[in-house]
């Protein structure tokens, strides 16, 4: 009786795990169609082209909000006894989002309310502690696991690494103008870091290939292919006229969502083990 009761509740919730997935989806599909729609830069009183400000603003706030259900989302999995990852994944991955929550408020504060671009800010401590518990949250992962990959499988993580690296590599270099050895180290972090999550995340994506469990490491591994492409075009897109608000960068916001997604997957995928095992005992 009490089981059944639990079940239902969950699925007429308007936070079940159903709900929240369709959630997530609804939330990409209208920072799509918001990038899509309102991106053009319009000519200003001066002539110079630029976005409004209200738009720049939108995409703050789409991307916070894609984070901040993340992290909440994941420090519910690290609660649950009954997770069946390591709930300190979950920890680390909820630090990440939350600070990538924190830095791209200080971020957008810097760019829309001062109106400055400095290569270094605060932010930027929100955002090298993102990719440090990030890193954490996905090696945990990969070593929870015994990993025995097959000759095609170390081929294809081996490609992305090759050509990740590459592409990381061309791309900074062509951006590597300003001497400031603080600006240049902050610079190598990300892109090692980028590089280094990518690997991770097609380990993870081949790793954890097949079965219900699987699904919600596959969108973390998705989570971080949109975080690395949004983050390669910030970097081949800055110069002296560049401004927030460009196609690519809902790959922001697609990663924070991913990353919620497969959090919710998890907790199912758990609610349902426990289903099963109770079901069992009983028999």
């Amino acid at each position: 009786m009490s089981s059944s009761y639990d079940k239902t509740y969950r699925d007429q919730s308007i936070f079940s795990n159903r709900n929240l997935i369709l959630a997530g989806i609804g939330w990409a599909v209208l920072a799509l169609l918001y990038f899509l729609l309102f991106s053009a830069k319009v000519p200003g009183a001066d002539g110079v082209e630029s976005r409004a400000d209200w738009y720049v603003f939108g995409t703050n706030i789409f991307e916070g909000l894609a984070y901040l259900g993340a992290g909440v989302l994941c420090l519910r999995n690290w609660r649950s006894p009954q997770i069946i990852s390591s709930r300190n994944i979950w920890l680390a991955i909820a630090i990440g989002m939350f600070s990538y929550l924190l830095g791209g408020i200080v971020f957008g504060y810097t760019e829309i309310i001062l109106d400055e671009e400095p290569d270094v800010s605060y932010a930027d401590i929100f955002f090298v502690l993102t990719y440090i518990s990030l890193g954490v949250g996905m090696i945990l992962a990969v070593a929870s696991r015994r990993l025995n990959l097959e000759k095609w499988q170390l081929l294809v993580v081996s490609a992305i690494a090759v050509l990740g690296s590459l592409l990381a590599w061309w791309i900074s270099k062509q951006q590597e103008v300003n001497p400031d050895p603080l600006a240049a180290g902050l610079n190598w972090f990300y892109v090692v870091s980028d590089v280094v999550l990518l690997i991770i995340a097609t380990t993870l994506l081949l790793a954890f290939w097949g079965g219900r469990v699987a699904q919600s490491w596959r969108m973390i591994a998705a989570a971080a292919f949109s975080l690395y492409i949004a983050d390669m075009w910030f970097k081949y897109a800055q110069g002296p006229n560049y401004q927030s608000g460009e196609i690519l960068e809902v790959f922001w916001v697609f990663s924070g969502v991913l990353f919620g997604m497969g959090a919710v997957l998890e907790h199912e995928a758990s609610l349902s083990r426990t289903r099963r095992e109770r079901g069992r005992k009983r028999a």
